[in-house]
């Protein structure tokens, strides 16, 4: 019957199918237990390490994950910490205090700079001639008395009225020298030398209080400057002392790097690993996924389907069912008794 043919071949494709189903999830657990395995061995597995100065602590999960990594100082050098701290604490206040040990500094600073620009007021011409009146001024009552006393001694001697010595103009147009006694004249002439030597003095006292005024202000840098590098030099033996407990910190800190270090390193070793369990598994499942997938029974059935002579025979056993229920008795009498429609005799 072809019912029979149809049905056969529909069984031995879902048989087929069942067979193909379970063949891939086989595979596909085999693929994930290769994943698992590969996994597994590239895991990041830190190593406890312990020193003279401290000592790691890794936690790991129930699933084998890192979940908290940490490390402690020896007791040893912990103890040095703590003395530490407490000089640490000294020192700091020291270097907060600083400011206002230094402050004076800014004090005089600010004086040294507006006492420079009064110097810095004026050119060195302005200060020369201001020197020279000074020292004129300074000058001038032992003068005046140097004079009287030369006119007292010239009119005792009967010679107040005595002018010799007179000069004629100068090439340059200016007067020349007037007549007088020979006293009064060398009493001038030791004034104007007097002056000239003066005149030498304050052309260099200007220039000296321009310097010294500019001097001035270099004074007060220098001083804003020991302003600052006190203040950082109190602060310097907290600094130092703050070196020495980082120093101590990651001495105690040696352990967990070195742990993790290795715990890389170990990582990387089982990835290798890793990828050759992979690849294994992987070449495993696909191999086994076809063998897997065959099912005899099911490819029996298939082929039985589509065989010409399986065909002739479902016809043949449709054919007697029909002779038995169409036979001389059947009510529409179209066939003899015992005769069977060609149609259903036939087994191409």
């Amino acid at each position: 019957m072809p019912w029979i043919v149809a049905g056969g071949a529909l069984v031995g494709g879902l048989m087929a199918g069942e067979s193909a189903k379970s063949a891939a999830e086989t595979s596909a657990n085999a693929q994930r237990e290769a994943a698992q395995m590969a996994a597994d061995a590239s895991r990041f597995r830190p190593v406890g390490v312990t020193t003279r100065y401290g000592a790691s602590q890794f936690q790991v999960g129930p699933d084998g994950n890192l979940i908290s990594a940490g490390y402690n100082v020896s007791p040893e050098y912990q103890a040095y910490q703590q003395q530490l701290s407490g000089l640490m604490g000294q020192q700091i206040q020291q270097g907060l205090g600083a400011q206002q040990q230094y402050a004076p500094l800014t004090s005089a600073a600010g004086g040294l700079f507006n006492l420079g620009q009064q110097y810095l007021a004026q050119t060195p011409e302005q200060a020369a001639q201001k020197y020279m009146e000074q020292q004129q001024n300074l000058l001038a009552p032992s003068r005046e008395r140097q004079f009287a006393q030369l006119q007292n001694q010239l009119f005792q001697t009967g010679r107040g009225g005595l002018s010799v010595g007179a000069t004629g103009a100068r090439p340059s147009g200016a007067q020349g020298l007037g007549a007088t006694t020979p006293e009064m004249e060398a009493y001038y002439n030791a004034l104007a030398q007097q002056d000239a030597a003066l005149a030498a003095q304050a052309t260099q006292a200007g220039q000296q209080q321009t310097a010294f005024g500019a001097g001035l202000f270099g004074t007060g840098a220098n001083l804003l400057g020991s302003y600052q590098q006190g203040q950082v030099g109190a602060l310097s033996p907290f600094q130092s002392t703050l070196g020495i407990q980082s120093g101590i910190e990651q001495l105690g800190q040696q352990p967990l790097t070195l742990g993790a270090g290795l715990g890389g390193q170990a990582a990387a070793y089982g990835a290798g690993a890793g990828r050759f369990l992979y690849g294994g598994g992987m070449g495993a499942a696909g191999t086994m996924q076809e063998a897997n997938a065959y099912n005899p029974y099911a490819s029996a059935l298939i082929s039985a389907s589509t065989n010409p002579q399986a065909k002739g025979l479902g016809n043949w056993m449709q054919g007697q069912a029909l002779n038995a229920q169409y036979g001389s008795e059947n009510v529409y009498g179209k066939y003899g008794k015992g005769t069977v429609p060609t149609e259903y005799t036939s087994f191409d």
